[in-house]
This record gives C-alpha cells, sequence and structure tokens, in this order.
C-alpha cells in the first residue's frame, strides 16, 4: 500500500541541524550592560542590588509600621490604607524609573571619522564628542555611562539607588519616585514619633528605657529622618536643576560656565518643557530582530537593526 504524501501534523519535521535558526533580537546581542526581561519589554541596570534594597527599605518600613506602630487594639483603618497607597506609589514610580528606556542611543556598526564636530544651539557653537565604543558622535546633552556601557540622551546621572541611568525618557520618572518616597518616609517619621510620644505619656518612662522596650519605632523613626533629609537635599537640588534646564553631568562638568546656557528659557518654560512636553519614542527598538548577513554569523558579525527617532 503506498504512503499518503500529504503531510501529518503527527510526521516529524527536519532534523534539527538542518533547521533555520530562529532570528535574534536586537536585546539579546545588545553590547551594552543591561539585563533585559519579559523579551525585551523591560531593561534595567547591569547591577540590581541598589533596586532590591530600595524596594526591601520601603517594604519593610510598611511592614514595621503595621506591626509595631500602628495602635493594635485601636488599628486606625484610613492610617493603614493611607500608608499602605503611599508605599505602593513611591514602589510603582520606584520600578518603573528602574525599568524604563533612560533614552539609550543607538550605536553605529561603522566606524566614522573621529573627530569631533560642532553644532551651533540657539546661537551657541555646541562640541559633538566622538563615543569610540558606540562609534558615533554623540547628539548635545548626551554622555556615555560607564555602568550600564551606553550612550544615554539627555544623561544626567547614573543612579546607584535604582541601579539605572537617569535620562531624557525617565527623569520625570526619578522626580516623581523622590517626591513619592519622601512623602511615605515623612509620613513613616511623623507617626512613629506620635507612637513615641504616646508610650512615653502612658509610661512615664524615658526615651532609652523605651528604646529596649520599643525598639521597632525607634528604628522606623531614625531611618526616615535619615532618608527625609537625603531625599530632601537631592529634590532640592534636582528643583534647581529643572528650572535653570541643566543637568546634573553637565553642572559637574561646568558645561556653561564660560557660555550661555542654550536651553535655558526662563524657569517656567524649563518647566513646562521637562514635565509636561511629549516625550520622543525610544531610539533603540530591543524587541527587533537583529539582522545580519546570511549564513552562520556570529553574535559580533551581527547587524543590528535599529529604529532612529
Amino acid at each position: 500500500m503506498l504512503r499518503s504524501l500529504t503531510p501529518s501534523c503527527f510526521s516529524r519535521g527536519p532534523p534539527l541541524s538542518s533547521r533555520p535558526p530562529a532570528a535574534a533580537k536586537v536585546y539579546q546581542v545588545w553590547p551594552g550592560k543591561n539585563v533585559f526581561f519579559l523579551d525585551g519589554r523591560v531593561i534595567c541596570g547591569p547591577e540590581p542590588r541598589g533596586l532590591i534594597l530600595s524596594a526591601m527599605s520601603l517594604l519593610l518600613s510598611e511592614w514595621i509600621f503595621l506591626a509595631h506602630v500602628v495602635d493594635v487594639d485601636r488599628p486606625s483603618a484610613h492610617l493603614i490604607l493611607i500608608s499602605l497607597i503611599l508605599m505602593a506609589t513611591a514602589t510603582v514610580s520606584l520600578l518603573l524609573s528602574a525599568t524604563s528606556d533612560p533614552g539609550i542611543i543607538p550605536r553605529s556598526p561603522v566606524s566614522p571619522s573621529e573627530e569631533d564636530g560642532t553644532v551651533v544651539v540657539n546661537g551657541v557653537e555646541m562640541r559633538l564628542k566622538f563615543c569610540r565604543t558606540c562609534k558615533i558622535h554623540r547628539p548635545p546633552r548626551s554622555s556615555h555611562c560607564s555602568a550600564c556601557d551606553n550612550c544615554v540622551d539627555k544623561f544626567d546621572h547614573h543612579c546607584p539607588l535604582i541601579s539605572q541611568c537617569i535620562g531624557r525618557r525617565n527623569y520625570r520618572l526619578y522626580l516623581l519616585l523622590l517626591c513619592s518616597a519622601l512623602v511615605f518616609y515623612t509620613f513613616m517619621f511623623v507617626f512613629s514619633v506620635r507612637r513615641i510620644k504616646a508610650k512615653m505619656d502612658i509610661t512615664n518612662a524615658g526615651v532609652f528605657s523605651l528604646v529596649r522596650t520599643l525598639p521597632e519605632p525607634f528604628v522606623l523613626a531614625a531611618f526616615s529622618f535619615m532618608s527625609i533629609c537625603a531625599l530632601a537635599c537631592l529634590l532640592v537640588f534636582h528643583a534647581f536643576l529643572l528650572a535653570n534646564n541643566t543637568t546634573s553631568h553637565e553642572m559637574d562638568k561646568g558645561r556653561y560656565r564660560s557660555s550661555p546656557n542654550p536651553y535655558d528659557k526662563g524657569a517656567l518654560a524649563n518647566i513646562r518643557e521637562c514635565l509636561f512636553e511629549e516625550l520622543p519614542p525610544p531610539r533603540v527598538d530591543f524587541r527587533a530582530a537583529a539582522e545580519g548577513p546570511a549564513g552562520g554569523e556570529s553574535e559580533g558579525d551581527i547587524e543590528l537593526s535599529l529604529s532612529f527617532s
């Protein structure tokens, strides 16, 4: 009896060695040090310790507050709800700022001239420095982050607290993180001190004796106070940068000491531009196919398929 030549769903396919290899995606061959999750949808910095510690500090502070600061005998539903909302807001802003593309600039597959160029911005001549790693002339206000090994548009700094660069596309989320974390820890501090004072009024005990019998509120109050000081200083500093339309990196390098800042449009216009104008799309599509010459190329020979804004 002749076998049917019609393909069957139970028939075996060609040997694995003869099947064409699946096309690699850009995030799989990206030469930077970033770590990707969810098929390239989530991009993180190379060292997650700062992000993990920041998230743990929020969660532990909330746990101590619920377990040792809220009155167990007469728990306040409103107090618990507010603390959970503040913790959730700070945690979400932390994760969003740490897992967003900060504005990574595509690399060039070829090596152009390494001589620095110039461009005029609002009447001020700006240098376009050449990046030997990315093989590009960096746009104005961009810089190469040594921690992530990427050129980042409007680079501000690499934040160890979230293990990610801060640039054009996640600066707003970073400011939201500072504000929400400041409100959260202020809330923790106020009610921790209130709990300590109420306990002192009831027992007539001194501060040092309460540290031994009620250590958790003291630890939370001390940690919250230190966090408030650090976050408030950071927020004031970035409010100054925001009003002048400059970045931490530009201030550190003294970029506008000998020339006016061509991007300064006045405090209100600077704030509106930074916080309310539509953000540009990502310059690199990390989920796109990484194209290369046909037949047995290695990862180093693959030419990345990049999208420009």
